[in-house]
């Protein structure tokens, strides 16, 4: 079968010639909402909080910002020195709701790409979360059983931040490590509960929107301790068009944020010393 192109194409009328683009943001310059029945200014702060400024402009007020231009800046990070209580389930005067922890793996060898877990905490209420610990992880060249290795060490981390659920992205070489894991944690007497996770999207995309809108937002805390580890130079590095070196534990963060949270419950602690009230009379 053929087919003829019209002789009067080159001639033909552009679609939608002549028609004008109609640009409404959801605020104007002075700052009123274009429908304030329907999204009033307190509602519209709401959303800018939640999905942060780049998507807020590109959605709502409809100014698309290049993807290339966009950087992660540490100096948005908010500190702190407080460890995660048990009892309280706090970190500091904030009541923690979840924790999720997400390894991304690799064979942990000299010159491989980095293999980094991230233990996140979360308060649903406030919409903040806790980069808590962050741990790159290093094996022996020479180590007969790298994965092996890596997954005792995963089990110490886990148990020392009473965790037993945890997200491994099973790309690649990860695709062993979910069975590897298991053997060890039998062997071990450790309950663990896997979470298998297969990423489709680019890796730079999925460090973008899980932590620009969180920096931007000044949601997104820190841990001092995490100042030792690479993750903040990857920080200052890091391009959304993929050209770092190192990402992995922006990576690791990136898959603990988009986790969906263990919920965490305060420990009772039953040698904690009650004292009894005995100023009373009969």
């Amino acid at each position: 079968m053929s087919f003829r192109l019209n002789e009067n194409f080159n001639n033909s009328i552009p679609f939608l010639i002549g028609y004008k683009q109609l640009k409404i943001p959801i605020v104007d310059n002075g700052g009123n909402p274009a429908w304030p029945e329907i999204f009033p200014i307190e509602k519209i702060r709401e959303i800018e909080t939640a999905v942060g400024p780049r998507h807020f402009s590109a959605q709502m007020m409809l100014e698309y910002e290049m993807e290339e231009k966009i950087h992660l800046d540490p100096g948005s990070l908010r500190f702190y020195t407080d460890n995660f209580d048990f009892y309280t389930n706090r970190i500091g005067e904030h009541l923690i709701s979840g924790v999720s922890v997400y390894w991304d793996p690799s064979s942990g060898r000299g010159k491989s790409d980095g293999s980094v877990c991230a233990l996140v905490y979360k308060d649903d209420k406030n919409k903040t979360a806790f980069i808590h610990d962050v741990v790159y992880i290093r094996v022996q060249d020479d180590d007969l059983y790298p994965l092996a290795s890596q997954c005792d060490f995963i089990l110490d981390f886990l148990s020392k931040n009473n965790v037993n659920r945890i997200g491994i992205e099973i790309n690649g070489l990860g695709n062993a490590l979910p069975e590897i894991m298991r053997k060890v944690a039998i062997n071990r007497n450790f309950p663990i509960n896997i979470i298998q996770i297969s990423n489709h999207t680019k890796k730079e995309q999925r460090i973008l929107n899980a932590i620009e809108p969180m920096l931007n937002t000044g949601r997104l805390f820190m841990n001092e301790k995490i100042k030792q580890t690479m993750l903040l130079s990857e920080m200052l590095a890091w391009s959304p068009i993929g050209s770092v070196e190192h990402d992995d534990g922006l990576d690791a963060v990136a898959g603990a944020l988009n986790m969906m949270p263990t919920p965490t419950k305060p420990i009772n602690n039953h040698n904690r010393i009650i004292k009894a009230n005995t100023d009373f009379k009969i």
